[in-house]
């Protein structure tokens, strides 16, 4: 999970928690996820890029969160108190779908909640960033949800 000015994930949760007094969180929320902040990650590519032969490593930044808790750290930096509810994945993948259509976008695919429920967000390795995603949410709550971020529009 990315963070940063042209990231879509966090600002989307931000956009909903903006324009929604409820929040709908799949399943029991307790899964992890590590976000790295976007100039880490691209010094960590660029790194790699000078060394000889392969080698797999995990791009997380130094917090951790449960998804509920990430929620409810981007509402607080944002002055919002939403109401969280528990919903099972399918109900929620139909509640974005119906948004999805106005804002001509997928929100987030069925295999995306999947991999966000089965931690893929959150590799078992020791941090690769540096920026903390608390720092960052400080320094740009103005901004952060303002407008909805389109995947489909950035690329089309």
């Amino acid at each position: 999970m990315i963070f940063g000015r042209e990231d879509i994930l966090v600002n989307n949760i931000a956009w909903f928690l903006r324009k929604f007094p409820v929040f709908g969180i799949p399943g029991g929320g307790a899964y992890q996820v590590q976000p790295i902040y976007v100039e880490d990650m691209a010094k960590l590519l660029a790194d790699a890029a000078e060394h000889a032969g392969n080698e797999i490593v995990d791009t997380v930044g130094p917090e951790t969160f449960t998804f509920e808790g990430l929620v409810r750290i981007i509402a607080s930096s944002i002055g919002r108190t939403p109401v969280t509810l528990h919903l099972p994945p399918a109900i929620l993948y139909a509640g974005t779908s119906i948004v999805g259509r106005f804002v001509r976008d997928t929100v987030l695919t069925r295999q995306e909640y999947q991999g966000l429920m089965q931690g893929l967000l959150n590799p078992a390795g020791p941090s690769t960033g540096k920026t903390p995603l608390t720092d960052w949410l400080a320094a740009n709550r103005d901004l952060l949800g303002v407008s909805y971020a389109s995947e489909v529009a950035r690329h089309f």
